[in-house]
């Protein structure tokens, strides 16, 4: 596949990682930039509301944003508020202070303190007049750094509006457009609906389409691609144990046999790689419990990972959490299992 461009951007390989909600930190995109394969990554989402008043009040930048200023680029920032001013100051701040390759902006969102509470997000996809304003004032605020939007189909199964949405959302100057295959009422339930996310790309005139949702396997990707032709693809929650995903999917768009997994030891030092990135930013307390997660997801689909997950999810510190690793860690190569539904979406 060839690899296409957000703007003057080059994402090669067509393979982005998606922005996800307490996973996609440094740490996390360090794993994969090791690996190699993802051809744009991305942060956690931001608040924009959150993120002007910690600039506005000389605070630290979140930790969604640990890493920014010095990692390699090409980088995107996710963004999420409904204020059109917010959005492109905010917008403006990443582009030029600290020069991110891509500002992304979160119409997908379906958790309730989004969308409920704060009125963004997915909610946003009832309002596609606001969705204009939003995205116009964030191209203008941003050039000519390009910015995106991410959307689902629709808020439900009875209100799909993705090709309404689209036609705004590059009427409005965004350079790239990702969809991911599901509503937000179906928020991770089911399947993603690919046909639909095929059925966008007549009407969209010269940005790319991104597709996403339960691409959690090489040939998924390929798939993708040939079946439904999208011009990109965002791989999300298949990777948050699996950051070598990238590589693989890589090697088979370029028509290259597909690395094996990494050995069951192998995945251990990845593992514990991970660990010392984060304890190295948030201290062995914090980042032992924000480590938690990630062990959990490392240790998916093996054999002895209920017992591996029931254990880690009690640690506190550096030695508890080398003394779960060490005697429950699953040593065995993975086997066929049923994968419970909800982990690769």
């Amino acid at each position: 596949m060839p690899p296409i461009y957000i703007g003057q951007v080059k994402v090669d390989p067509p393979i982005l990682q998606a922005p996800m909600a307490g996973y996609t930190n440094y740490a996390y995109r360090q794993m994969v930039r090791e690996f190699g394969g993802a051809g744009l990554q991305a942060t956690e989402m931001v608040n924009a509301s959150g993120f002007a008043w910690l600039h506005e009040h000389e605070a630290e930048h979140p930790d969604r944003l640990w890493g920014v200023k010095e990692e390699a680029r090409p980088l995107a920032v996710q963004m999420w508020d409904n204020d059109p001013a917010t959005l492109a100051k905010v917008g403006e701040r990443l582009a030029n202070e600290l020069h991110v390759s891509v500002v992304d902006i979160n119409f997908g969102c379906p958790v309730k303190d989004v969308t409920e509470k704060a009125h963004s997000g997915s909610y946003l996809l009832k309002f596609p007049d606001r969705i204009a304003q939003i995205v116009e004032r964030v191209v203008k605020a941003c050039a000519p750094t390009p910015v995106t939007a991410k959307i689902r189909l629709g808020c439900s199964r009875d209100a799909i509006n993705a090709i309404e949405i689209a036609k705004v959302v590059e009427s409005a100057g965004a350079a790239a457009l990702t969809v991911h295959g599901r509503t937000a009422a179906d928020f991770f339930r089911g399947t993603a609906d690919w046909n639909r996310i095929a059925e966008i790309k007549p009407h969209l005139k010269k940005i790319p389409l991104i597709g996403n949702g339960d691409l959690d396997s090489p040939e998924k990707v390929i798939e993708a691609f040939r079946r439904y032709g999208v011009d990109g693809v965002m791989i999300a929650r298949a990777s948050m144990g699996r950051p070598w995903l990238f590589r693989q999917a890589a090697a088979a768009l370029r028509g290259e046999p597909v690395p094996p997994d990494p050995t069951a030891e192998e995945q251990r030092l990845t593992m514990l790689r991970h660990y010392e990135l984060t304890c190295a930013r948030f201290g062995e307390q914090k980042g032992t419990l924000l480590m938690r997660k990630f062990a959990c997801n490392y240790a998916t689909g093996r054999p002895g990972a209920r017992t591996f997950r029931a254990m880690v999810a009690n640690v506190f510190t550096r030695e508890d959490f080398f003394n779960v690793v060490e005697r429950y860690f699953p040593r065995e190569e993975p086997h066929d299992v049923d994968i419970p539904p909800h982990v690769y979406k």
